[in-house]
């Protein structure tokens, strides 16, 4: 066990609240109490690098620019130029950047019969060492400031006789305090006694927090993971002795902000708005309120003993469909019938690194957990036209990955490890079909290139390299020598940072030297807002590109 393990596990202590039963609050179904809401943190939970007009780009979160009448609002945010609301105002945009609060309202809002009330203090380049440090304030000193602005917000409740529960604190931070050698090491022993704190001063043992994950899916992502690391450790080590704290994931929700290579460490208005719902999933899933999604297949598509070939799709966030939503996908001409149940392909799923998960086989449909959808949409489609016989597909994919993440060895960051769920995936999909005594021929593997990858030198330099290592390794695994890889790649970055390393030669040297690998450009796909994000368009030509490549290659 590492010196800094020790740590943080000697500091759990700290938690004051290590109840055991899950939270029921007092008076659960009193539609009349006003449920607060404390959100703060740092830039990710101020929002910055959104844009308020860039909503509107994004179809799941249509009207989210303007007011939510219903909703109660009271916020500090900035650090030398404070913007304050100046007691309870409605819930709207501030300074035209969006934060999670946004979305977590719409969506808590039309769930519970019961109003709502947001308290939200926000300030880009703090640190929970030092500025939110509950027992030594220093520089911006948000720990007092915060702590006054949730008393006195509710003590305008009070004067206006309004019944309240504080029902959730949302917490977002732990950026800067990876580049503090002291505060590093410390997150998790820092992170137990500001949660101890805040119950003790606002007199709420019982009070839930919910931890978001550090936006990992960015260049920061890549060349800063061991420090990033090291605060996803101290956050968990407290979320998982804490019942009462709950790590929130965000690698999976979009990324799509920043430069010519479409990245930076803000997740931006897409990501804002997804990690909003994030938050709203994880409170309903605290008093039961949480929506299943069912879509078991009615009948099996199959005859009993027939044979059925097995698609695999793997990959990334193209590949997960990050930017392709229903609501576009019903415009585009000849396409709507996509959106519609295919009884005829048995369809299972892990998406975004297992947030999102098939209970069993389905059939063939838009499962993306924000109205998103991927290739295998068009492509289970076009294979149809194509081929005689029972089609299945199992579609594995982590939007928050680069490529290291899916080599044998891994990453770094060991819970990021994706190839040894893959790997158990893909038995499990084969062999759930035998069990159902069907021949499996297992067609290949397709997998769309880590589009991260191609924006870090050191990562497009080495990515032919580690496809090789996860090839290799999976045709052992799976006991299969001559197991096909349909390798699709779009056009690379084209980035003066990162254009010198001509990664589209050197896929294509290891295609050439691998009989069983196809290399797949598909350079030909719709324009798009970002180079490394596909857009709804993109995404339907994608699935059938990679489709007619195996038709032809059969």
């Amino acid at each position: 066990m590492t010196h800094f393990r020790r740590q943080v596990l000697g500091f759990v202590a700290l938690l004051l609240c290590a109840f055991a039963a899950p939270l029921q609050a007092e008076g659960a179904d009193d539609s009349q109490t006003l449920r607060v809401f404390i959100f703060a943190g740092q830039s990710n939970m101020v929002g910055s690098d959104s844009r308020v007009k860039d909503i509107q780009r994004f179809p799941p979160f249509a009207g989210l620019e303007n007011a939510q009448s219903g909703v109660k609002f009271s916020y500090s945010i900035g650090r030398e130029n404070k913007m304050t609301s100046g007691g309870w105002v409605d819930l709207q945009p501030v300074n035209n950047v969006v934060g999670p609060e946004l979305s977590f309202a719409r969506r808590v809002s039309s769930t519970i019969d019961a109003p709502i009330a947001i308290i939200k203090c926000a300030a880009g380049g703090t640190h929970l060492g030092g500025d939110w440090n509950p027992d030594e304030p220093i520089g911006f000193k948000m720990y007092p400031l915060a702590l006054e602005l949730v008393r006195s917000s509710l003590a305008e409740l009070d004067k206006q006789g309004i019944k309240y529960r504080i029902e959730g604190f949302m917490w977002h931070q732990g950026e800067n305090d990876m580049f503090n050698q002291d505060y590093m090491p410390s997150y998790g022993k820092n992170l137990a006694n500001f949660l101890a704190c805040w119950r003790r001063d606002l007199e709420t043992p019982g009070l839930k927090f919910y931890i978001g994950e550090l936006c990992t899916k960015t260049i920061w992502g890549m060349d800063l993971r061991p420090r990033m690391y090291a605060i996803s450790l101290g956050q968990k080590a407290v979320t998982a002795a804490d019942p009462r704290a709950e790590y929130i994931p965000t690698s999976h929700v979009g990324v799509e902000i920043g430069g010519g290579v479409g990245l930076h460490y803000h997740y931006g208005t897409l990501g804002q708005l997804e990690h909003g719902v994030n938050y709203a999933d994880a409170y309903l899933r605290t008093i039961g309120e949480a929506k299943k999604e069912t879509a078991a297949l009615k009948k099996w598509p199959y005859r009993k003993k027939s044979p059925v070939t097995l698609f695999v799709l793997a990959g990334h966030r193209n590949m997960e469909g990050e930017r392709a939503f229903v609501q576009e996908l019903a415009a585009l001409e000849g396409k709507a019938a996509l959106l519609e149940q295919n009884p005829k392909i048995a369809f299972r799923y892990s998406l975004g690194g297992g947030y999102k998960k098939s209970d069993t086989w389905e059939p063939l449909r838009p499962a993306g957990y924000y109205d998103t959808f991927g290739p295998e949409l068009s492509f289970g489609q076009t294979l149809q036209t194509g081929l005689a016989g029972n089609i299945a597909i199992a579609k594995f994919t982590h939007s928050g990955t680069q490529i290291i993440d899916w080599t044998p060895e891994g990453s770094e960051a060991k819970t990021r490890n994706i190839y040894p769920d893959f790997i158990a995936f893909v038995r499990e999909s084969v062999q759930q079909l035998g069990e159902k005594g069907h021949e499996v021929e297992l067609a290949g593997i397709f997998y769309h290139l880590g589009e991260n990858d191609m924006s870090f030198g050191p990562y497009r330099q080495g990515a032919p390299a580690r496809l090789q290592s996860m090839i290799a390794q999976s045709r052992q695994d799976l006991e299969r020598p001559s197991l096909r890889w349909y390798v699709s790649q779009q056009p690379p970055t084209d980035d003066e940072r990162v254009n010198s390393i001509d990664v589209t030669a050197e896929l294509e040297k290891v295609a050439a030297a691998d009989s069983n690998l196809v290399h797949i450009k598909a350079f030909d796909l719709p324009e798009q807002e970002k180079k490394l994000v596909i857009s709804t368009g993109g995404i339907v030509r994608l699935g059938e590109v990679i489709a007619r490549t195996y038709l032809q290659k059969k």
